[in-house]
């Protein structure tokens, strides 16, 4: 279709006039493989497409399900989501090499672009937000997934100019990205930095590094307590606790008898528990500064309620048990995102009731039970009411009057404590903790006035690294507000000069109908 509102020698076309698009296989769950082998073909699916198309996580289905060679990938392919979540939908990645023999999936469609396109910058136009824009417009969504049929896909509009111009197009356009990625490459290279810089500091600071010359100063001043005298405290305070909790259940149990023995019996309270470090327990581990001791989670956790004062884990929820409102669900993703508002789900007081054991309440530190190493650690934030986590994770309450919450959270998100989680799932083919597993990890626990010092110090240093991360982030931001605008002045015909000896791209169309035709014909004969 020629436009006026376009450049000289460019029209509009539907996808279905001026592309090839190719449906993916079907198949049962059952079928998928994780790993190759004869008579099976990799399917790639949407979380392979991204920048490019990444090709280390694939499943592998027979080639029975393959219904025409057709739904083969070939090089130059262009896969795009047709089914993801609203922001992702109509993500594209280009084919450029191909390690194994591949098809797709549902999810995904292929267009592939037939002579005498340049598929180049027809990847590049599907690249852009416009394009994006009409998927999203064409598509039926629902509360987190949105889809469009490839028969939708098909009758969306692109701009095809003439052939030679696609080539000054797209020549252009990697002109200015190859100097846009170097940026963006840098920036990441920086991104990278941090994290590592960030990893640093916690090192540091778990060693007694960043404290040092502190810790100099109090001995000076005769003010340095040690951590042994601090846990002593706790001990006593613990057993004094116990003492008055006995002589509260002995006194309830004289109540009951003297009342016939109605009802259940009142139940003995728990001694506290006594850990005992040995020599082996801490072989592994680096040394502590002097007067700063190991100790067990279950040596510095909350005395108020002290058997779920670490765990359980989690409960498994059905999807018929949330609710729009009432008690909020914590899941993994909560705590990896360092964000408690994302995606809220909840369940009824009636099943919040049942699940007691698994609340949690502002101040509990939780963390994730799986990860490479597992062990991602969030504070629930203060102020908020009561919640309930969800199979993947772990609550710690530790006593905040010894134990300072920030520095075991930040100690837990270390690599001293990732180390040892990543030892105890050693060889497990999914690396998760075991609560009892959680238990015997050891923590480094020096004074509380050091502890204070110490998450001063660290968040300093990290908020620094804050203040750059946010800089890196706005400016990668603006490089792809850069990159679109590119691409916006490339369709507008804007980017390079029109040449009027160019062939027309309504010639051009009518090649690729011929083509188009012959592919046609050429699926016919092989039904």
């Amino acid at each position: 279709m020629i436009d006026r509102h376009l450049p000289a020698g460019w029209i509009t076309a539907s996808i279905e006039e001026a592309l090839i698009s190719i449906r993916g296989i079907s198949f049962p769950k059952e079928a998928k493989r994780a790993s190759a082998a004869n008579g099976l073909i990799a399917c790639l699916r949407t979380a392979n497409i991204q920048q490019n198309i990444e090709w280390e996580d694939l499943w592998f289905v027979d080639n029975k399900y393959l219904k025409r060679e057709e739904q083969v990938v070939q090089q130059g392919d262009i896969l795009i989501s047709i089914s993801n979540s609203l922001d992702l939908l109509g993500k594209v990645a280009q084919v450029i090499n191909i390690p194994h023999r591949s098809t797709l999936g549902t999810f995904i469609a292929n267009l592939r672009v037939p002579d005498p396109l340049n598929c180049r910058f027809i990847y590049y136009y599907l690249s852009s937000f416009g394009f994006k824009e009409k998927v999203r417009e064409k598509a039926s969504t629902t509360t987190n997934i949105s889809n469009i049929s490839v028969g939708k896909l098909e009758k969306i509009n692109i701009k095809i100019p003439p052939l030679a111009e696609q080539h000054r197009i797209v020549d252009k356009i990697e002109e200015l990205f190859s100097d846009l990625d170097d940026g963006i490459a840098s920036l990441k290279k920086a991104q990278q930095q941090l994290k590592v810089y960030r990893q640093a500091v916690l090192k540091w600071a778990f060693e007694g590094k960043l404290t040092a010359q502190w810790r100099e100063e109090q001995k000076r001043q005769g003010k340095l307590e040690s951590a042994e005298t601090l846990l002593e405290q706790i001990k006593a305070e613990r057993e004094q606790r116990y003492q008055e909790k006995l002589a509260q259940w002995q006194a309830d149990v004289k109540a009951w008898e003297a009342n016939g023995k109605v009802g259940k019996k009142p139940g003995k309270p728990s001694k506290p528990i006594k850990n005992v470090l040995t020599k082996d327990d801490i072989e592994e581990l680096p040394e502590l500064p002097q007067g700063w001791q190991w100790v067990f989670p279950e040596d510095i956790c909350a005395p108020e309620n002290y058997s779920l004062a670490i765990g359980p884990f989690g409960s498994n929820l059905k999807v018929s048990d949330y609710t729009n409102s009432g008690i909020p669900l914590v899941f993994v993703r909560h705590i990896t995102g360092r964000n408690f508002d994302l995606n809220p789900k909840y369940i009824s007081q009636e099943k919040f009731i049942e699940l007691l054991p698994h609340a949690v309440k502002s101040l509990d530190l939780l963390i994730t039970k799986m990860g490479d190493p597992p062990g991602d650690c969030e504070i629930y934030p203060e102020g908020r009411s009561e919640a309930v986590i969800t199979a993947d994770c772990l609550k710690f309450s530790v006593w905040t009057d010894y134990a300072n919450l920030k520095f075991y959270k930040y100690c837990i998100n270390s690599t001293l404590i990732k180390k040892q989680l990543g030892l105890i799932t050693q060889g497990v083919a999914q690396k998760k903790i075991s609560l009892e597993r959680f238990k015997r990890i050891k923590f480094p626990f020096p004074n509380f006035a050091e502890q204070n010092k110490i998450v001063e110090e660290i968040e300093s240093r990290l908020s620094i690294c804050d203040s750059l991360e946010t800089t890196i982030t706005e400016n990668l931001q603006r490089a792809e507000a850069l990159r679109q605008s590119i691409l916006k002045q490339a369709f507008e015909g804007k980017l390079v000069p029109q040449d009027p000896n160019d062939e027309p791209a309504s010639v051009l169309l009518e090649r690729i109908r011929q083509t188009r035709n012959q592919h046609k014909q050429l699926n016919l004969n092989n039904l």
